[in-house]
């Protein structure tokens, strides 16, 4: 099933600012909240589809790639589904955005609003970058890579818990709980009071018992992973893809990051690429140019034979159409541009060198600054000197 657009989702134009995607966001979610829609699957979906839509339009990275190449730059690209957020993940991330709509804090799903209950934060793991190298046959037609990453895994110890035999968490006695620390100053103009975050449970409001002697508390450990993925037909050079989730684990059974792809296109040995056309310089002889001639001309599935018209130019450019590259977007697909080059031979023998020699002093082998017929011209001047 194909996705619906983002902005479509929301309810924005392509040129909206951050404010009114945000502010777009904020009454979708309000309005399919499950607080508002108990045992409503559908609202729970389209909940879940509107913070996935906020989630890449309100980055500006991931909107960049978005709005280039659609879907395939960001999450569905690769092989994924491109969201694997839960409930606890979008209030974690966009819970601020409900403010106070509904009693204030958020619990996990199953409770979100009446608990009146601190949600413990939960860690998003960093994205991971890597480079695939990809031939034009890979382009035009997609393929599957396996790649080994060395990345943060969770710990098998503990089961990404960070604590040691499933022993529990207790809550902060610094912040008490809250995941921030408050401070009062004195100035000049009165009391200031200031938050940050707790430097004792960095926010989550509770720290660990027992911590995990593998891990010592974090919960993840450093791993590698054999991950495949999904190339599209019709990706460019420097096209960044992303899957979901497939990035550095989450501390302590927090959210992993995305891995980023980027595309490396290999130079070909036929083919230069012109977005989604492909360029080839072809060579025939002088004879065949003069007379015309058929030629076998490479395509990236085999080969295509092509007329050379008697007379043939160098530089004369032949179109094969729909023979160049897909269109990521599924705009069609490109053209085979064949660039006619006339071959001229280094070593000549006796004879053919006295062939050529009175061939040159033909008029019709005589070229024209013009690049016009020169016995045009000289019946022209023939015909106003009568």
């Amino acid at each position: 099933m194909s996705k619906r657009d983002y902005y479509e989702v929301l309810g924005v134009s392509k040129g909206a600012t951050d404010s009114e995607i945000k502010k777009a966001y904020r009454q979708m979610a309000l309005k399919y909240h499950p607080d508002k829609n108990p045992g409503d699957k559908e609202a729970e979906e389209k909940f879940k589809e509107a913070a996935e839509a906020y989630e890449v339009l309100s980055n500006a990275e991931k909107r960049q790639r978005y709005d280039r190449y659609g879907h395939a730059g960001i999450g569905g690209a690769a092989g994924q589904n491109g969201f694997h957020m839960s409930m606890d993940d979008i209030f974690s991330q966009f819970g601020d955005i409900f403010g106070d709509a509904f009693g204030g804090a958020f619990g996990g799903f199953g409770g979100f609003g009446g608990t009146q209950q601190r949600r413990r934060r939960v860690n998003r793991g960093s994205n991971l970058r890597v480079k695939v190298k990809l031939t034009l046959e890979e382009i035009a037609h997609g393929v599957e890579k396996k790649i080994k990453v060395n990345k943060y895994i969770s710990c098998n110890s503990c089961q990404g818990s960070g604590s040691k035999g499933g022993t529990s968490y207790s809550t902060c006695s610094t912040c008490h709980g809250t995941g921030q620390v408050t401070r009062i100053t004195n100035t000049f103009l009165g009391q200031m009071q200031t938050s940050s975050t707790c430097p004792a449970c960095g926010g989550e409001g509770q720290v660990i018992v027992n911590k995990c002697p593998v891990c010592m508390g974090d919960g993840i450990v450093k791993g590698e992973e054999v991950i495949s993925m999904k190339i599209p037909a019709g990706v460019e050079n420097g096209m960044q893809l992303s899957m979901s989730g497939k990035g550095n684990a989450g501390a302590r059974g927090g959210v992993p990051g995305d891995l980023i792809i980027m595309v490396e296109e290999a130079e070909h040995e036929l083919f230069d690429r012109d977005g989604t056309n492909l360029l080839h310089d072809a060579y025939v002889s002088f004879s065949e140019a003069t007379l015309g001639t058929s030629l076998d001309v490479p395509t990236l599935d085999g080969k295509a034979r092509i007329k050379i018209a008697p007379g043939t130019q160098a530089g004369k450019v032949l179109r094969l159409k729909g023979k160049g590259l897909p269109s990521i977007n599924s705009y069609g697909t490109g053209d085979l541009l064949i660039n006619i080059n006339i071959w001229t031979p280094k070593n000549l023998t006796r004879e053919e060198r006295e062939i050529l020699e009175k061939l040159g002093k033909s008029e019709n082998f005589i070229p024209s600054p013009t690049g016009r017929d020169k016995s045009f011209f000289s019946r022209m001047r023939e015909y106003f000197t009568q």
